[in-house]
């Protein structure tokens, strides 16, 4: 009888988030049957006040600090005994706050001193995408969200986030300076409790409130899911099962909260302190929300948020199905809402992309860059809604000041740039928003401004007669073979002023062959 082959332990795949009012792990395992959710083999959670320090001192206090070494080298410590070291971890990363801490990097630079880790800070577009992972799963168990105009609403430490859903696809999204940690703080010297200390929430957060509404006032919202650590953390005691529960209900726990001591509301509600600073404020900017757009049930997911959260960080923005069509699909609702010309903009975008993708081994960017580019081609001439005068700068102004669906805010300003560049001069040093950038950043503006331009050029007619392009680099050159075109005259004579760049950059001057029908 031949042995039994020895046992393969299954491969685990670890993740850390370091949050407003804790520090969390989640181990599971990664090698489950299609369809099936991840295993969990461990799940550990330690407070710690991340949030009270930013939003009262402005910094990460040095106790603080220590803190999280202590939480973090213990959790090293269980994952050593499952043979995973620091160097295999999937994803450690911090709260958006952390950004707003005076010494954040001090901070940073002592989790990698003392336990080897790199602490990645999750930036506007990294919120989207997991608010967006969370989304796509409410869309999955309520089939109703496809048919109806729903608000998505995350209210976070810092900020809330907002996406409308109308038959299940974004059409807007918004997010305002309003959060549970950082309402809470506002209004804890005022040293109120009860009824007064609901008021002076209420007081503090209208102002967000009204921007809200003043937002999305032309919309009639039917629905309304909201997504947050506190608010799913309390959903036991609002509802029993399901995801709906009422205003009334929401409205009858706050008041019974704020009757409570924070001692009280730890032991009513299996919190941790740090945690039970965060309630009122979380069930008073939900309870306003549903209020002012005259809802009288939410829906509240029924899953652990701060789970759910770890388990969704691996996955790659590449993975998450559907995520870069709807950064796509916003860009072109930006567009829209400017005016842009459509047929223009969208060929544009169809060139460039084909161009990045035939000069990979070039500009040697990633999937996400292409995405950059994408959306830049797409934005490159809103300006014009204000002048058709520097439309360039204008573009870049009305990007860098607004809001697009699953980017940060480097990201913006990368696509802004871009646009910015598209005609003509190039970055120059002189220019503050280019300057500022780190190094390789700005060499990234210059490879996509460069793709861009030559793109534009192959479109001045505005006609899409350019069907497509086949690409070839020769020592000193790159011949553009146009289909579809017998006579190249009109994109000869815009490269002369657009191909500049392309040369600079790339070393390669840009030479086009017409191919006709």
């Amino acid at each position: 009888m031949d042995p039994a082959p020895p046992l393969v332990p299954p491969r685990l795949q670890a993740t850390i988030h370091i949050g407003a009012s804790s520090i969390s792990m989640l181990v599971v395992s990664s090698e489950n049957p299609a369809g099936t959710p991840p295993e969990t083999i461990e799940f550990m959670e330690q407070p710690f006040p991340l949030a009270r320090d930013i939003f009262r001192v402005g910094k990460v206090t040095r106790p603080t600090t220590e803190r999280a070494v202590k939480v973090l080298l213990g959790f090293l410590e269980t994952l050593s005994e499952f043979g995973i070291g620091p160097l295999e971890l999937e994803r450690v990363v911090a709260t958006n706050i952390l950004a707003e801490a005076s010494n954040s990097d001090v901070f940073q630079n002592r989790l990698s001193i003392a336990c080897g880790l790199s602490v990645e800070i999750l930036d506007d577009g990294e919120m989207t995408r997991l608010i967006y992972l969370k989304t796509r799963r409410r869309l999955l168990d309520t089939p109703s969200m496809r048919k109806r105009t729903t608000l998505v609403v995350h209210v976070g430490p810092g900020n809330t986030r907002a996406l409308l859903f109308k038959k299940g696809r974004i059409e807007r999204y918004t997010s305002y300076r309003l959060g549970t940690h950082r309402s809470g703080e506002a209004v804890e010297a005022t040293h109120s409790d009860g009824p007064a200390l609901l008021r002076v929430i209420h007081e503090h957060i209208s102002g967000q409130i009204g921007q809200m509404c003043f937002d999305y006032q032309d919309e009639i919202i039917e629905d309304i899911v909201v997504i947050g650590y506190e608010i799913q953390l309390l959903n036991p005691f609002l509802t029993r099962g399901g995801l709906r529960s009422t205003l009334k209900n929401l409205r009858t726990l706050s008041r019974e909260a704020a009757s409570l001591s924070s001692e009280e509301r730890v032991r009513a509600y299996q919190l941790d302190f740090h945690t039970s600073e965060a309630i009122l404020p979380a069930l008073e900017i939900n309870l306003s929300i549903a209020d002012a757009f005259k809802l009288t049930n939410i829906r509240i997911p029924d899953s652990d948020y701060e789970r759910g959260l770890l388990l969704d960080l691996p996955v790659s923005a590449a993975l998450t199905t559907g995520f870069q069509a709807e950064v796509v699909r916003s860009a072109k609702i930006l567009a829209r809402q400017y005016e842009a010309d459509s047929k223009h903009f969208n060929h544009v975008a169809f060139l460039a992309k084909r161009l990045f993708e035939e000069t990979q081994k070039l500009h040697q960017l990633n999937e996400h860059d292409s995405l950059l580019l994408e959306v830049a081609a797409i934005l490159h001439e809103i300006g014009g809604f204000v002048s058709p005068r520097s439309h360039h700068k204008h573009s870049q102004y009305l990007i860098a000041n607004s809001e697009i669906f699953g980017l940060g805010r480097l990201d913006v300003t990368v696509v802004a740039l871009v646009a910015r560049y598209h005609r003509q001069s190039g970055p120059k040093s002189t220019h503050t928003a280019y300057r500022n950038l780190p190094a390789p950043d700005r060499i990234r503006v210059g490879k996509l401004a460069a793709i861009l331009r030559v793109a534009d050029a192959l479109e001045r007619a505005h006609s899409q007669r350019v069907r497509d392009i086949s690409v070839k680099c020769l020592r000193s050159k790159i011949h553009l073979t146009l289909h579809g075109v017998s006579d190249a005259a009109v994109e000869r004579l815009a490269m002369q002023g657009k191909g500049n760049i392309f040369h600079d950059v790339f070393g390669l001057e840009v030479v086009l062959v017409e191919q006709g029908s």
